[in-house]
């Protein structure tokens, strides 16, 4: 995690909490050393952030302090919490998660003080019994395209049979019953779709993969331009 991350995310917690926070705790949160806690509370004081507390006390935020607002319209807010609620449901743990937290962060941003649970949702997802959601392969197959690493699977195909495959992860495609891996498959040099479904073993290597991935990307939607169906 960057140092900028880290200190959104500090703020983050700081904001949840109504008591003051020990340093041990906060550190313990966000992997560093209290001395690297102590010297990000210091550059957030000096960025207006209202901390109160010391070493050894603890810590808490003031109310006050706002992330900068966006000025979305209601039909924005709608879209975004909309869109939301969809990865809640349907998105792997992981990702579902960080949909709730941040639909709280942008709600908390509001002026109005509004925050989720005060307001009832105009608008809900309700996803059918028979809904598809993610697989547990999900969220490494995000982090494996996020850094360009190569992955090995062993998939089932629709009649069954099993292949041991390498291929280089580019999108995961969002239907409504099925979620798709687009990918360079380098036993058929060639672009691929996968479904998640039907990965019987996934694993992230180390090795990156060549390119940057945009390229690779613009590459795959020239050459399928009928990936949709």
């Amino acid at each position: 995690m960057s140092r900028t991350g880290r200190l959104f995310e500090l703020i983050s917690l700081l904001r949840g909490r109504r008591t003051p926070v020990t340093a041990t705790f906060l550190a313990g949160e966000l992997g560093i050393s209290e001395r690297s806690l102590y010297r990000d509370i210091d550059t957030l004081r000096l960025l207006g952030a209202p901390i109160d507390g010391q070493a050894g006390v603890g810590y808490c935020l003031r109310q006050g302090f706002f992330l900068p607002e966006f000025a979305f319209s209601p039909d924005e807010l709608d879209a975004i919490a909309l869109g939301l609620g969809w990865v809640q449901q349907r998105a792997d743990p992981a990702l579902a998660r960080s949909s709730e937290s941040a639909l709280a962060k942008i709600q908390s941003a509001r002026k109005d003080g509004l925050v989720t649970g005060q307001e009832p949702p105009a608008l809900l997802t309700a996803a059918p019994l028979s809904g598809t959601s993610d697989p547990a392969d999900a969220a490494q197959l995000r982090d494996a395209i996020r850094r360009q690493r190569k992955v090995a699977i062993i998939y089932e195909d629709a009649q069954g049979a099993f292949s041991d495959r390498t291929i280089w992860p580019v999108a995961i495609v969002y239907f409504d019953g099925v979620r798709v891996l687009a990918a360079w498959c380098e036993q058929r040099s060639a672009f691929r779709h996968f479904r998640l479904d039907r990965f019987r073993a996934c694993a992230v290597l180390e090795e990156r993969y060549p390119g940057r991935r945009h390229v690779i990307m613009e590459r795959w939607r020239q050459q399928d331009r009928d990936w949709r169906s």
